[in-house]
């Protein structure tokens, strides 16, 4: 089995995760430029380039982050993250997700995370995500992969005050023996 690493180089027949990349600042700022694409989520003017630019730098100095890419088009349709890996726990999160509306109810969110789930269960044994309290959307879409909440917390992000969260899991066998 390859060593774990929280930033491969990742692929299905539609989609690609690369690194994320100081130089694709612009790329995804014009993706994240959306003011609905922040409507429900805690961190509200994330659309706004200074705000943008904090979250870039978060993403950054994270070395989890990725740039998400339509592989027929070579379009960047937004960017996601893995984040807190902790061996001892066995565990890790993956988020800081989002995407530009044209990629919303395409199935992309859903194939981006089993591409992340079907990776990093090779490693852990469980992993989580932070949702934010208001955002049913998000809420709706990890539900549909199977997990389920376990707690509320105060997630401070990277250079912005803390916001409540949901925190929702799900197991490696609860995942591996989902139907498909």
């Amino acid at each position: 089995m390859p060593a774990f690493s929280q930033q491969p180089v990742l692929e299905t027949d539609i989609i690609r995760l690369l690194p994320l990349q100081a130089d694709d600042f612009q790329v995804l700022y014009a993706v994240a430029a959306d003011p609905k694409i922040w409507e429900q989520h805690p961190n509200k003017d994330r659309w706004q380039q200074p705000a943008f630019t904090t979250f870039f730098e978060g993403a950054m100095q994270s070395k989890g982050a990725f740039k998400i890419v339509d592989k027929g088009t070579g379009a960047t349709l937004g960017s996601t993250r893995l984040y807190d890996y902790n061996p001892q726990d066995n565990s890790i999160f993956i988020g800081y997700t989002f995407y530009g509306t044209p990629s919303w109810g395409k199935g992309i969110n859903q194939a981006v995370k089993a591409l992340l789930l079907d990776y990093v269960f090779q490693f852990v044994e469980t992993v989580r995500f932070h949702i934010g309290a208001d955002n049913v959307r998000s809420q709706i879409a990890i539900q549909r992969l199977g997990a389920t909440k376990v707690s509320e917390q105060e997630v401070t992000y990277y250079g912005e005050q803390p916001k409540l969260n949901f925190v929702y899991e799900v197991t490696k066998p609860t995942w591996t023996t989902r139907p498909k």
